[in-house]
């Protein structure tokens, strides 16, 4: 009995020398775990650190945006540009458009992401404003057949903008990615071509973050576009016309051209006893333009087609827009000028439109 003490005390040692190395091991694997958990760490600082200055304090940049192949990129819009209360009405100036224009198709848009990024819209809405009938499956459920979609839908679009000028912006991967900057960079541009009724707010620009892949490295950048610029520079995509040249190259015969155009109205107004002496407010609320049309073309124009004596604005731009059709029926092409421009007094609108058709007309009796 007297050996199970001496036996204990023999075999705590041993105990204690196999926790202490058991210790030691686990401490030591922390150690080495810590001190590989910093060098992480200030690897993954020091790649912020580079990275910070380039990208906007508000921006976030999710996981997903950052899984990219070698030499691949991705452009987000940055949350405070989507904020912007100007591109927040660019953007329902385009869907309020959109609607108008795909009403006989029974198709409402809400938002431009997801009801764009398929290309159905966008086929129906380039065969309207075109009068083109693209050869496309009308339902496309699968990636792939939307892809194809868009595709050809571009290829019009673009065959049809780039020798007015316009670059392009946008692309198939953009669209199909719901990137809201290359689908509204797309409806501008298509709404100023088209001269679509509408008025777009002018300098509209958003900030985006561009981030590419390099070398296994991201790298990010931040990009300022400008989706709008002034209606007239816009306008000025436009094929040119001789009254452009004139305004451009001898604005010091302005007068001389008013004149000649007063001179040309009356000759034809004379007849129903009226007589234009100031033409951008004269022709404001559109009535004398639908009487000069009817003389020209030698047609009465019944009352109930307008409003004799227009009092709103929406009144005038019917007028207006009115005597559009009455142009574009009489064989001229649409004007370049929009009604909300010639209603509010824009002298240089009214003139191209008197100018248009002076020089269709100043032959006739």
């Amino acid at each position: 009995m007297s050996l199970t003490p001496s036996a204990s005390a023999s075999l705590q040692p041993a105990k204690m020398k196999k926790d202490e190395s058991f210790l030691g091991k686990l401490g030591g694997t922390l150690v080495r775990k810590k001190r590989a958990k910093e060098v992480s760490d200030l690897h993954e600082e020091g790649k912020n650190a580079i990275n910070a200055p380039m990208l906007p304090s508000a921006t976030e940049i999710h996981p997903e945006d950052t899984l990219l192949e070698e030499n691949a990129e991705r452009i987000m819009l940055d949350p405070t540009s989507r904020e912007n209360p100007k591109f927040k009405d660019l953007v329902k100036v385009l869907i309020d458009w959109i609607n108008s224009e795909l009403e006989e198709e029974r198709i409402i848009v809400k938002d431009l992401e997801e009801d764009c990024y398929d290309g159905q819209v966008l086929q129906k809405l380039f065969e309207k404003l075109s009068g083109r009938k693209l050869n496309v499956a009308e339902v496309t459920q699968s990636e792939i057949g939307q892809k194809q979609k868009l595709q050809t839908v571009l290829e019009a679009v673009n065959n049809t903008l780039r020798p007015h000028g316009w670059t392009v912006e946008w692309s198939v991967d953009l669209i199909h990615s719901k990137n809201l900057v290359a689908i509204a960079y797309l409806l501008v541009a298509l709404a100023m071509h088209f001269q679509a009724p509408i008025r777009l707010p002018e300098h509209v620009s958003v900030q985006v973050v561009v981030v590419k892949k390099r070398e296994g490295i991201l790298q990010t950048a931040v990009v300022i576009k400008e989706l709008t610029s002034t209606t007239e520079m816009m306008l000025g995509r436009f094929e040119r016309d001789a009254f452009d040249t004139l305004l451009d190259h001898a604005p010091d015969k302005l007068n001389v051209v008013k004149t000649s155009l007063i001179t040309f109205v009356n000759k034809h107004l004379n007849k129903l006893n009226l007589e234009v002496t100031e033409l951008e407010s004269q022709f404001a609320d559109g009535v004398y333009l639908i009487l000069l049309m009817g003389l020209l073309e030698d047609y009465f124009v019944p009352l109930y087609n307008f409003f004799l004596t227009p009092e709103s604005f929406e009144q005038k731009v019917h007028n207006v827009a009115f005597a559009f059709e009455l142009m574009q029926d009489g064989g001229l092409k649409k004007p370049k000028a929009r009604p909300e421009d010639v209603v509010n007094l824009n002298l240089k609108s009214t003139l191209r439109v008197l100018y248009n058709l002076f020089t269709n007309y100043k032959n006739s009796d």
